[in-house]
């Protein structure tokens, strides 16, 4: 069984992260993501999540640090998401590619309804934010 190796940004700002609703169409369709996107080959996590957020949000990121990573197995191919914390360098995030995208404190985004890759990751996400307040 192939793995496919996807990227994730937990964008941080003020004690806020970055929290962004797929597009129609699709796995995980209106459930909630970390933005990110595929690692080609022969790409480093960092510029492949530095290249996806630019081309879904128009931003620039700095890749700050490893969040943690989970694996998903679908019917035909395993799912390998890599997490990394993140902070805004420039620009205001604008969803390209997502049906909307919003700034979440710890408890919004304990309520919203995530895509399973990304679930033991927001726990993580979740947990630092309130250590930060």
């Amino acid at each position: 069984m192939s793995e496919l190796r996807v990227v994730a940004a937990a964008i941080v700002d003020d004690g806020r992260v970055l929290c962004a609703r797929r597009g129609v169409g699709g796995a995980d369709a209106g459930l909630w993501e970390l933005p990110g996107g595929k690692v080609e080959v022969g790409e480093a996590d960092a510029d492949a999540l530095v290249r996806e957020i630019e081309e879904e949000l128009a931003v620039t990121i700095e890749v700050t640090g490893p969040l943690g990573a989970s694996l998903l197995t679908r019917p035909g191919r395993d799912l390998r998401l890599v997490a990394y914390w993140c902070r805004l360098v420039r620009g205001t995030p604008v969803a390209l590619e997502h049906q909307e995208i919003r700034w979440c404190d710890a408890d919004a985004c304990g309520a919203l309804d995530w895509a399973p890759a990304d679930v033991p990751l927001v726990s993580a996400v979740v947990a630092a934010l309130r250590r930060d307040v």
